[in-house]
């Protein structure tokens, strides 16, 4: 293992989406991820291994999603399963889990008996809505935790209903601060070995309100809510998207009169700024709509590269707005390899998202694609003493 975090391990009980991601992003630092499903008699694994796009019939969803992991099958609920659990939980470091509250207890390996195999085991439990309150039993996904977090409220045009993203950026979120928090935890363990592990209670709805940084402060100390403003900044004008004359998008902002500044030189207008209505920053957002239609106007007459020349040229905050396609042929992620290949047993060669952020020493790396189901069963339990013969017994009775 190379990068930052080799030598931890991680043992990943959680399926679908914010869960894997965190034990992921620790994976693609260098920490050795073993991913826990279960085995093909009792389903087929993860559910996500069925979630489009789909190639040669894999997830490729998936196979980004669990990079980097090796993968294990293993029917905990059963008391041969469980038992070789907790054979496997005091090698590792960190165990992932995402189920509703109280049904790892429901199965026998509630808290205590996880801190009788392992005093020191960091755990992050990753829910919807926690694991205390009214809702910490409902069932919880990206566009819960968007929607309920006050996120979602704020997306789409003012004349229109809310509108969710179409990705799940609420898994996505919560991945990030479940990383976060076992990075933080550990942090306290080092250099304490009388400590025990801590349990981390991640509610992806408060990672996703916590996204929204000062709208709390904003309603409460001054009885604002705020609503949904479309692609305008309700802080700074002009600041918008603009359409060129060849159908391309541009992403604009100004947001210091420097910045104004600027924009006006490219656009050859200089003269506006000693217009009143646009001499300072408070003044333009008030008359937001008549400078962004001049803006509008301006970058509607030119194509995407006239623009983008011009704005260039006098050094204007902007940016084009990208498909994917744009993305993998733009020479700035092609010059980052932002976008690397990796090999798979399964579909072959398949391309995913390098590693965020990069290290000077000890940078990260893609190694793998997301395990097929079971791949290191033989090698994984080997490690604990499971023979080839009783790996294929326990094969046979569906525990493994």
């Amino acid at each position: 293992m190379k990068g930052p975090l080799a030598g931890l391990r991680v043992l990943d009980l959680s399926a679908f989406l914010a869960g894997p991601w965190a034990s992921t992003l620790l994976a693609d630092f260098g920490a050795e991820v073993i991913k826990v499903e279960l085995p093909a008699s009792s389903g087929a694994g993860d559910a996500m291994r069925a979630s489009t796009p789909l190639k040669d019939g894999h997830s490729l969803w998936w196979k980004t999603l669990n990079r980097n992991k090796r993968g294990i099958t293993l029917d905990v609920r059963q008391a041969e399963g469980r038992a070789l659990f907790l054979r496997l939980l005091p090698r590792h470091d960190v165990l992932v889990e995402n189920f509703r509250p109280g049904t790892l207890d429901k199965w026998g390996l509630g808290a205590d008996v996880l801190r009788a195999a392992h005093p020191r085991i960091t755990i992050l439990r990753t829910t919807g809505f926690g694991q205390t309150g009214p809702y910490r039993s409902r069932p919880g996904f990206g566009r819960m935790f968007e929607a309920m977090s006050g996120f979602t409220y704020l997306c789409g045009s003012p004349d229109g209903p809310p509108m969710h993203l179409g990705f799940p950026v609420g898994d996505a979120v919560g991945g990030l601060f479940g990383a976060l928090g076992i990075l933080a935890a550990l942090f306290e363990l080092k250099g304490n070995p009388a400590l025990q592990g801590q349990e981390i209670d991640l509610s992806c709805t408060e990672a996703m309100f916590r996204m929204v940084e000062f709208l709390a402060a904003e309603h409460a100390e001054l009885g604002v809510v705020r609503e949904r403003t479309g692609n305008i900044s309700p802080n700074s004008a002009p600041n918008n998207m603009y359409g060129c004359s060849d159908g391309r998008w541009v992403s604009m902002t100004t947001t210091s009169e420097v910045s104004f500044e600027r924009l006006l030189q490219a656009m050859e207008m200089s003269a506006l700024v000693l217009d009143p209505r646009f001499a300072t920053s408070s003044q333009r957002v008030a008359h937001r709509d008549a400078i962004d239609a001049i803006v509008e106007r301006w970058v509607g007459d030119r194509s995407y590269a006239e623009v983008a020349k011009l704005f260039d040229a006098f050094d204007v905050a902007y940016a084009p707005v990208y498909s994917i396609a744009d993305v993998a042929a733009d020479p700035h992620f092609l010059a980052r390899r932002s976008i690397v290949r990796v090999d798979d047993e399964e579909i072959g060669s398949m391309a995913m998202h390098d590693v965020v952020p990069r290290f000077s020493r000890t940078p990260g790396q893609v190694r793998s694609a997301g395990p097929r189901l079971g791949a290191d069963n033989e090698s994984v339990f080997a490690e604990i003493g499971i023979s080839a013969s009783e790996l294929a017994r326990l094969t046979e009775r569906g525990v493994v």
